[in-house]
């Protein structure tokens, strides 16, 4: 969708998903059909596999290289936003009751419906115009539309670099992704963190909350108001990375991210041991869900969605956003159905696995990963070539770009002419 349609056509028809579900949703009571609702929430799971991958797509093909990451960022942003305001509208008192459930699980189309309404009057990704469409012209309005300003002669020149690099490739599919060996060091290093994003045992901790609160002798019936701290967790420490993600760096954030959580682990383990024979153990408890979600959301929430925009040049994106959507929601899948057992069979020590992922996502991001901040594309894939051990299979194509190359800022000034027509 996002190749052919473009990234903003594929995320305007990608709505026709979410208003379906809602027009089922809101006739199963009638129709006396719970198989519309298994529908729906299909529907809503394909909304959400397709805007999660374009939205940071399109977010970071639009950005300039100083805000890429603060930008694409947003998209996590307004996801715990999201998950703040779904615990908000799920309370017994809003449409949390037993009457208006219907409401509940249609009131996701509200957002896609703004969505229709503004998306239209933003323009499309000025990469993908230039590199995919060959349209200067149409790249040179958007990139003005988008900073309000004219167009820099280094940024339009940092995408002519890239242009020229892809030459007349049309965008790869997964299975020639897969197949070249240029780019399986950044394929690797985004499979892994994809993967420990949805390992690391934070959809875990949202399930254990309301044991945990009851622990604490929260009374049942207030529980509801204090998990809507998880999400608010969540949403703050989102909008500090936010603010953080351009000083700190991507590395940093991420690394320290699982760090955090891995020790935060090892408490919650401890806590749980010792609930019931030691006092205040369900109040560390407490701490610990609201620590885990707050290191969870500080890097590894968002900063991992931004990786395949900033690792993967215009042909290989689309693919590599693919593939790290497919990792997310296939071990977000195999994670719901082994929680349970993982209960069972590991009882109070069931986090200590989440923990091990945790110390391996550390380690392998900060091994792996070089540092991407305010770098173009190219200083990326440098950097990656020089941890490379066989670089010698891609040194005559990229003496044959080098060459090409050097006549980036004529074919910029020819480019920028068209400014003053």
């Amino acid at each position: 969708m996002a190749i052919r349609f473009g990234r903003k056509g594929a995320l305007l028809l990608n709505n026709c998903f979410l208003l379906l579900s809602a027009v089922f949703v809101l006739s199963s009571r009638s129709a006396g059909s719970f198989e519309m609702v298994i529908l729906a929430r299909l529907l809503v799971g394909v909304n959400a596999g397709v805007s999660m991958n374009v939205q940071p797509m399109y977010f970071g093909e639009s950005a300039p290289k100083d805000l890429r990451g603060a930008v694409t960022f947003s998209s996590a942003v307004f996801t715990a936003l999201g998950i703040l305001l779904g615990q908000v509208t799920g309370l017994t008192e809003v449409l949390g009751s037993e009457s208006v459930w219907p409401y509940l699980l249609a009131s996701n189309a509200l957002p896609g419906l703004v969505q229709l309404l503004t998306l239209p009057w933003f323009p499309e990704s000025p990469r993908y115009l230039l590199i995919d469409k060959g349209d200067s012209k149409a790249c040179i309005q958007a990139l003005k539309r988008l900073r309000a300003c004219s167009v820099f002669d280094s940024e339009m020149e940092e995408i002519l670099q890239e242009r020229t690099g892809t030459g007349e490739v049309r965008a790869k599919t997964m299975w020639e992704l897969f197949a070249d060996r240029s780019l399986r060091r950044q394929l690797c290093t985004v499979m892994a963190a994809s993967s420990a994003m949805m390992l690391c045992g934070n959809d875990s901790i949202y399930f254990y909350a309301s044991y945990i609160f009851q622990e604490a002798g929260i009374p049942l019936e207030k529980i509801q108001y204090v998990a809507i701290g998880t999400g608010a967790c969540e949403f703050t420490s989102a909008v500090v990375c936010n603010l953080l993600i351009e000083r700190v760096g991507r590395r940093l954030l991420l690394a320290g991210g699982y760090a955090l959580m891995a020790c935060w682990a090892v408490v919650f383990t401890v806590a749980l041991s010792l609930q019931g024979k030691v006092p205040g153990m369900p109040y560390l408890s407490m701490v610990c869900v609201f620590a885990y979600i707050l290191s969870f959301g500080m890097g590894p929430a968002g900063v991992t969605g931004i990786l395949p925009a900033e690792l993967f040049d215009q042909m290989a994106r689309p693919a590599a956003y693919m593939v790290a959507g497919s990792m997310m929601w296939l071990n977000l899948f195999l994670m719901g159905m082994a929680f349970p057992f993982i209960v069972n069979g590991l009882g109070q020590f069931c986090f200590i696995p989440f923990g091990g992922v945790c110390v391996a996502g550390c380690l392998f991001i900060g091994f792996t990963l070089p540092e991407t901040k305010g770098r173009t594309l190219a200083e990326i894939t440098k950097e990656f070539d020089k941890r490379n051990e066989k670089v010698t299979s891609n040194g005559f194509l990229k003496c044959g770009q080098r060459k090409q190359s050097q006549s980036l800022t004529d074919q910029t000034a020819e480019y920028l002419e068209i400014e003053k027509v």
